[in-house]
């Protein structure tokens, strides 16, 4: 039985992803000290299965190599410290951190006796130094060229630790891929995300509006279960060994306004919208050219946005708004 082991693997994209690859048959090894993920009831579902181990360590450690095996067919590196209030708070420490969770986790897959592959998850916002500085295709493709905001910004700290540690894979001599997630949601993603923000505020709104900013900011949004299959046939796929690839969806782009709309329909309100203006820091448009990535494994998104979010209200209605359970970062 082929071994995964996956860092960061108690977050959102982790728990999603082991349970897709337990179906196909591997056994899993899931790295995480709880920074980002959490010790909910999903998890420990998981790890009830013979073939789910929780390693609870910190991968900034440099004792973390004596409590892992060399025999992992497939390293999935999810571990970064990601969101605005640390990117805005500690800048400095988001860049240094992400930067030597990617060095240690490469250092790792370094002395694995048969690996197969490396899956760094990088970001979307990889491009959005280019989008300020000169403009951008939508949708856009990986072979844009990549260019950064300002360095004394600290948003920009985020972005440039995951174009460093895409660098610090293709030069490793590591088996690897890279993948750019663009808009993954689903059940389980916590609460600090556009998606489950709009679902709790109308599900808990009794005024008849709400407050919507960036209403003419656009985007596509990927379901989770469409995210993790795309990263799983690009991890198995001999061909994509050090390239870049986009993960999201191309098609049904769609603004803030429309979102709220559509979410208002799914929790069965009639809202009206108040618009307010654009989020600092929040870029105008993001739309992942798929080209690529469905050229080399054939594969299209089975979830629209509508039956997305409609799984996604039911799942957070049933486990957070009426139970007031933890759920990932």
């Amino acid at each position: 039985m082929e071994k995964v082991l996956i860092s960061g693997g108690a977050g959102f994209i982790g728990y999603h992803l082991t349970a897709r690859l337990l179906s196909k048959g591997y056994k899993i090894h899931l790295l995480d000290n709880y920074f980002r993920g959490v010790n909910d009831r999903l998890l420990q579902e998981l790890l009830n299965d013979k073939h789910v181990q929780l390693i609870n360590a910190d991968l900034l450690h440099g004792d973390i190599f004596n409590q892992l095996e060399n025999n992992y067919t497939y390293i999935y590196h999810l571990a970064a410290v990601v969101g605005v209030q640390h990117v805005q708070k500690a800048p400095y420490s988001v860049l240094v951190k992400n930067v030597e969770l990617s060095k240690n986790a490469l250092a790792i897959a370094a002395i694995q006796n048969n690996l197969k592959r490396f899956i760094f998850t990088s970001t979307s916002e990889v491009y959005a130094g280019t989008l300020k500085n000169f403009g951008l295709d939508f949708p856009t493709p990986e072979t844009t060229p990549l260019s950064v905001t300002g360095l004394q910004d600290n948003r920009t700290s985020y972005m440039l630790s995951k174009i460093y540690g895409e660098a610090m894979c293709l030069h490793s001599g590591v088996p690897v891929t890279i993948v750019r997630p663009h808009n993954f949601y689903g059940p389980r993603m916590g609460m600090s995300h556009v998606i489950p923000e709009l679902l709790k505020k109308v599900y808990e709104s009794e005024d008849g509006s709400l407050d919507v900013y960036s209403v003419d900011h656009k985007r596509t949004f990927c379901f989770i279960n469409d995210a993790v299959e795309i990263m799983i046939m690009l991890a198995e796929n001999s061909e994509a060994v050090g390239q870049s690839f986009n993960v999201g969806n191309q098609n049904n782009e769609i603004t803030m306004v429309d979102l709220a709309k559509m979410i208002f329909e799914v929790v069965g309100k009639n809202i009206k919208i108040n618009p307010l203006s654009a989020t600092a820091g929040s870029v105008e448009r993001r739309c992942p050219d798929m080209t690529k990535t469905q050229n080399l494994i054939g594969y299209q998104p089975k979830y629209t946005l509508r039956e997305g979010l409609n799984r996604t209200f039911d799942w957070y209605r049933n486990n957070i708004f009426n139970r007031d359970e933890i759920c990932a970062i």
